[in-house]
């Protein structure tokens, strides 16, 4: 029996989301949460160039949520990444996605983004 961690599990869980929108051949919406910051970013159809993204780590949305350390990782700071990078997305026209979560679980920081995607008019 093989052990694994915890990013491994992870890793695990995202390979066959990877697999099926790579089939479906449509834009991908990927996020990656850390501790400290939330990402994300949207694929073209092919895979292979990114079109838009986003994350906490932008000096601009620094200047939004306050500047101060640790304010990229709450829902709050998840809701305007969300919405940001919806917004770039729709600026590249760009308006049907799949939302590939990376293994992390649909809730918390990673819910709040996609609904805040769902509502800046992106449709997954």
């Amino acid at each position: 029996m093989r052990i694994m961690n915890k990013t491994q599990s992870r890793l695990r869980r995202a390979r066959q989301t990877h697999i099926k929108i790579a089939r479906l051949r449509v834009a991908r919406l990927a996020v990656h949460r850390t501790n400290q910051h939330i990402y994300a970013q949207v694929f073209s159809p092919c895979g292979t160039r990114v079109v838009a993204s986003a994350s906490t780590v932008e000096s601009e949305v620094r200047q939004q949520l306050g500047g101060k350390l640790g304010k990229g990782s709450n829902v709050a700071a998840a809701q305007l990444i969300g919405k940001r990078v919806a917004e770039k997305a729709l600026a590249a026209s760009i308006e049907s996605v799949a939302f590939d979560r990376s293994g992390f679980r649909y809730h918390g920081r990673v819910k709040a983004l996609a609904d805040a995607a769902r509502e800046a008019g992106l449709k997954f």
